[in-house]
């Protein structure tokens, strides 16, 4: 692998594995199948093969904070609206 390719894919499998903290299934889960997946292609020599699969792992960035962004806005959302119901029906509320 020539080298600009190997702090790529390096630099690649530390932005993966971190994360993968945050994982929905567990981060011990994202990183068996992170490392099987980096694993699988070690053989890989060619450069034009090395830089697409480079490419799939940005995707897989992307897709990731994707999930952690609708997570997190799901999570807000459903406070919101619980607040907004409580704050309705005149729950929880202190009443004089």
């Amino acid at each position: 692998m020539a080298n600009p390719l190997r702090r790529e894919v390096r630099q690649l499998y530390k932005n993966l594995l971190y994360l993968g903290r945050e994982y929905p299934q567990g981060a011990e889960y994202f990183r068996e199948r992170l490392n099987s997946a980096f694993m699988k292609n070690k053989d890989v020599t060619d450069p034009k093969e090395i830089r697409k699969l480079v490419d799939c792992g940005e995707v897989v960035i992307k897709e990731l904070g994707t999930l952690y962004y609708l997570r997190e806005y799901s999570a807000m959302k459903k406070r919101f609206y619980e607040e907004e119901l409580l704050g309705l029906l005149n729950i929880g509320r202190p009443t004089d």
